[in-house]
């Protein structure tokens, strides 16, 4: 009792920053589940984050929006794929989409999301206004992810489309047609012709091509 009462008395401000240096999110949602004042240190620690990354955590599509809509000062999302498995699918996308930082965005990685299509890619862009990085190497998006893309982020920078075998020239051709700060795309591993390459330099003659 008398521990619980030295923590109840910790000023909310101390409670947010020692949850800031968490980085389990199973931790953060325990911590939260503790009482009112943890709850809301642990919301207000992640309002202050500039960047999440859920790679390396087996996280669904519920709970990953909950953190992401509470970090209002959010500028770098990561829900790539690892060993153990971050499988968030079209419906946690639609989700993230919602939250008020998708807006100001710089950077996104969904590489290697196998269960995410188009449709929650296209739902997710249309929303990313400030993005400049894109990851989704390793999924199976389509031409239609990038018309969106093309369409939605014209601050983007770079973009890797690593082993994207349904993405096709057209694709390309209207995302560096459209993105005209685009300095680097990646396209390892993607069924295309040679010359699409030269096409693309043809457009934008300081694009880096990697691997060319």
């Amino acid at each position: 009792m008398a521990m619980e009462a030295e923590i109840e008395r910790l000023p909310l401000d101390l409670l947010a920053h020692i949850f800031t240096l968490m980085s389990s999110f199973r931790d953060l949602a325990q911590a939260s589940g503790v009482c009112r004042k943890w709850r809301r240190g642990v919301e207000q620690s992640l309002a202050g984050r500039e960047r999440l990354s859920f790679a390396g955590w087996k996280m669904d599509d519920g709970s990953t929006a909950r953190i992401v809509r509470a970090a209002y000062s959010l500028k770098e999302l990561d829900i790539s794929r690892s060993c153990w498995g971050c499988q968030i699918t079209d419906a946690g996308l639609y989700q993230i989409s919602l939250a008020k930082c998708v807006s100001s965005l710089t950077s996104i990685s969904l590489w290697g999301m196998a269960g995410i299509t188009d449709k929650g890619v296209i739902q997710l862009v249309s929303k990313t206004t400030s993005l400049q990085h894109l990851n989704i190497g390793g999924t199976f998006v389509t031409d239609e992810s990038l018309y969106a893309i093309a369409k939605n982020c014209p601050h983007l920078k770079s973009i890797i489309l690593w082993s994207c075998r349904h993405v096709t020239e057209s694709g390309l051709f209207m995302i560096v047609h459209k993105c005209r700060k685009l300095e680097s795309i990646n396209v390892w591993g993607m069924r295309v012709p040679v010359d699409c390459f030269s096409g693309l330099l043809t457009i934008s003659p300081a694009l880096q091509i990697k691997p060319k």
